[in-house]
């Protein structure tokens, strides 16, 4: 008999046995980062506008854990759910379409209207399951490039830590920078650009700046990290102003060179903003180097799954991307 319920602390030896196919040290991380959620049964009980951290379910046959679901709401729209890691029994390729599909059901009775994933191109068989397996359809991605060996650099940047009181402003800035046939898809809440009361129980770690002249707010930039390693860098500017990415990228290494001696910042360029090709064209300036991109992938509840495809081949989505 086949069930899906919440992961919960009692399971950890059967999901150690799932993921074994990755090396010893990170299949045992992996599984202990699962299981230790103190606060998992809080948050479950939680509606959907409150919760607080991620939630794992899993499927069961027989007593064996045969594939995981993580999600997590986004900060400030709980309503839009983001799919963070997927794993499956290999060649078991129906399970990940069931557990996605439970997923998309059962958030979706407590109100949630969209689901997001990001893959990287490299996962032809990831992009496939969700396409043509479970409805989703292909926004938009982003590329990740990594700075070798930074030196930060002091500048005259007048910038300043980002309140909650600019998150109408800052929206109003993502949201006309972003390009108009990814707007129905990508637009942003201004509550997303607000630090939310639970920030202590997130899994990463986010601050967040303003540039702004005669009280107009010309750059947002964040800084967000999961293991204060690797620092995502993540910019967006005015298209109508002319502004120097060396003073922005600077400013965020010297925040970040601050409180670490040692540190891997990566850039986030985003294609579905006005300036993505000017900072292509900075980055590249610069020699930075392309690590990685991921497709954004989006399900609008009330749209219609496409005919599923009989080809898939994939068993694991969440542990070899950069999250940011």
């Amino acid at each position: 008999m086949v069930t899906i319920r919440r992961l919960n602390c009692f399971d950890y030896s059967k999901l150690k046995k799932l993921i074994s196919y990755l090396c010893d040290d990170d299949s045992d991380k992996l599984a202990r980062n699962l299981i230790q959620e103190s606060l998992g049964f809080v948050n479950a009980m939680m509606p959907l506008s409150m919760k607080f951290r991620s939630e794992s379910f899993i499927l069961i046959e027989d007593k064996e854990i045969l594939g995981l679901i993580t999600c997590v709401c986004t900060p400030g729209n709980h309503y839009k759910i983001n799919i963070t890691r997927l794993i499956f029994k290999e060649n078991r390729y129906e399970i990940g379409k069931q557990l996605v599909e439970f997923l998309i059901q059962k958030m979706g009775g407590k109100g949630a209207h969209t689901f997001s994933v990001v893959i990287d191109e490299c996962h032809n068989e990831l992009f496939d399951l969700f396409v043509n397996g479970c409805g989703f359809r292909q926004c938009s991605s982003e590329t990740l490039w990594k700075i070798e060996h930074p030196i930060p650099q002091k500048t005259n940047l007048k910038w300043r830590y980002a309140q909650n009181s600019d998150a109408k402003a800052i929206s109003e800035l993502y949201n006309g920078e972003v390009i108009n046939i990814f707007k129905p898809s990508l637009l942003r809440h201004y509550k997303e650009f607000e630090s939310e009361f639970f920030q202590g129980f997130s899994r990463f770690y986010k601050t967040r700046y303003v540039y702004e002249e005669s009280n107009k707010v010309l750059a947002y930039f964040s800084i967000t990290t999961e293991d204060n390693l690797n620092y995502i860098l993540d910019i967006t500017t005015n298209s109508g102003y002319e502004i120097d990415y060396d003073q922005i990228i600077n400013a965020m290494l010297c925040e970040i060179a601050r409180k670490k001696r040692a540190f891997y910042p990566i850039v986030k360029q985003k294609k579905y903003i006005n300036n993505s090709q000017k900072l292509e064209d900075y980055l590249k300036s610069k020699n930075y180097n392309p690590i990685q991109t991921r497709h954004i992938l989006v399900k609008d509840f009330y749209k219609a799954v496409k005919e599923e495809s009989k080809n898939w081949n994939v068993f694991i989505l969440g542990e070899s991307q950069i999250s940011g």
